[in-house]
């Protein structure tokens, strides 16, 4: 009687995707679990002849209760070691995807949109390009670089508190830009806060958007970096209208709830899908002993030397050598960041058919060419067209970069710490890459030649380096998907 309700009770504490997890615990352990299983119920349904079936004594059901309990912890440690694959869309994912773009619209667009501001702080403060670039360089290379240390936090489950105080430090460093007057104010609230902010909250995102994909990544971070170009285009628009009417003050407020807006929604959606990665070091230097990674860090470092010193002086030039007013040169950084839109979606879509690399190299020797075709501008026209087709040849490369981290990536749980990593490598060219820029400029009595060059050279090391890259991956051969 008592044997066979006990069984019952069992069956009904197991559901039925628990017996299939049985089925894949180790042989011996299900032996012993058995014979356990076995004994107790022999023991609960003896009886003496002529007498009451006996209740199972408190030690015995205590044995069956540990014996339930060990089954139970291997279910549990199996379904938490082994998650099930990514979902690769669903409502779910795109909404990673979506908050995904807020975020990066909230750092990178807000960082993109840089050079309106230096225009502004060269004429009012009347200070040297190269100086007040240290505002946008600090801010860049602390976004970058925090990212290391805040990869690591999303790996090990620390994602929601750590996307908290990174969103809080930003918002709180764009109000206190508000109230800034002078150059080391600006420094420190626009370039020091802003940018811990924006590190700590970027790349814990992206690898989280990463692990909800593995057939359709590149389209999801191509999809998510569509927020680049977009706040590449709000920001400046905020401030061409509103700085005119209402001062740098209540137009600094604004951008401020803007992001206030955008994080805090991006705050409730948000949410890792991994199980945390407990152990392990911040930062692992064994990446770099794979060809292809060190290739590709260094190929994207010398991307970042000259790529924002062009986007931070795209507008400097035009009001300095071209004599356009400030709200005409404010257009082109609008137009730099727009017209990138559509193609942070093309590029990922054909990354995912052909592979990351065969996509990523043709479109760096297009941009190397672009980029030495800013020698030639000297007209609003030229200008414009140039600005064009470096906003859409920046836009193609730069959506591709954290899929084709994650492509050489073996193990999907240290994305995040590679990203990390790779962000914080970079993040030196560009602390250094837009003052250098100006430092040539202003050493050539501000001839813009000499500075233009170097940004051409630099772009076309780029494309060598990850030429190499793909050869080391791949080799030669055009046909593997790479």
């Amino acid at each position: 009687m008592y044997e066979n309700h006990e069984q019952d009770d069992v069956e009904k504490a197991e559901p039925d995707t628990g017996r299939n997890t049985l089925s894949s615990i180790s042989s011996s352990d299900s032996q012993h679990d058995a014979i356990d299983v076995d004994s107790i119920q022999r023991s609960t349904s003896r009886t003496e002849p002529g007498e009451k079936s006996v209740r199972p004594s408190k030690d015995l059901k205590r044995t069956a209760s540990n014996v339930l309990s060990r089954v139970a912890s291997r279910i549990t440690t199996r379904s938490i070691t082994n998650p099930p694959p990514p979902p690769n869309g669903g409502l779910h994912a795109w909404t990673q995807v979506a908050c995904g773009g807020l975020v990066i619209m909230c750092t990178w667009g807000w960082v993109n949109s840089y050079g309106t501001f230096q225009s502004y702080y060269i004429r009012e403060l009347g200070l040297s390009s190269s100086t007040v670039s240290w505002i946008g360089s600090i801010q860049n290379f602390l976004t970058f670089v925090i990212g290391a240390f805040s990869g690591r936090l999303l790996d090990a489950g620390w994602f929601v508190p750590c996307f908290a105080v990174g969103s809080l430090i930003q918002v709180l460093g764009i109000f206190c830009m508000s109230l800034s007057t002078k150059y080391w104010q600006l420094l420190l609230t626009q370039g020091i806060m802003t940018g811990i902010g924006g590190g700590i909250i970027f790349t814990p995102t992206m690898g989280l958007i990463g692990s909800y994909f593995s057939t359709r990544r590149a389209l999801a971070v191509g999809c998510a970096t569509l927020g680049n170009s977009i706040g590449g285009m709000i920001y400046p628009v905020i401030v061409q209208q509103l700085l005119p009417k209402v001062g740098f003050a209540w137009t600094a407020r604004v951008l401020g709830f803007v992001n206030l807006a955008c994080l805090g929604l991006a705050l409730v959606y948000l949410r890792p899908r991994l199980p945390p990665r407990k152990s392990g070091p911040m930062v692992d230097l064994s990446a770099f002993k794979e060809p292809t990674y060190a290739l590709l860090v260094a190929g994207l470092f010398m991307f970042m030397w000259p790529n924002y010193y062009t986007f931070y002086n795209i507008t400097a030039y035009g009001t300095q050598r071209l004599n356009l007013p400030f709200t005409s040169a404010t257009t082109l950084t609008i137009v730099l960041n727009g017209v990138g839109l559509p193609f942070r979606i093309i590029p990922p879509l054909c990354a995912d058919r052909f592979g990351q690399f065969n996509v990523v190299v043709p479109i760096l020797a297009c941009f190397a060419i672009i980029q030495f075709t800013w020698l030639a501008v000297t007209s609003i026209p030229g200008l414009y067209i140039f600005t064009t087709f470096y906003g859409i040849a920046s836009a193609s490369f730069q959506c591709l970069i954290p899929s084709t981290v994650a492509s050489i990536t073996p193990e999907m749980n240290r994305f995040g710490t590679r990203l990390g990593m790779m962000f914080s490598t970079v993040s030196i060219a560009a602390l250094t890459g837009p003052p250098l820029g100006g430092a040539i400029q202003g050493a050539m009595n501000g001839r813009w030649w000499g500075a233009q060059t170097w940004a051409g050279i630099g772009l076309a090391l780029c494309f060598a380096l990850m030429l190499g890259a793909r050869v080391s991956k791949a080799g030669w051969k055009l046909g593997p998907h790479c």
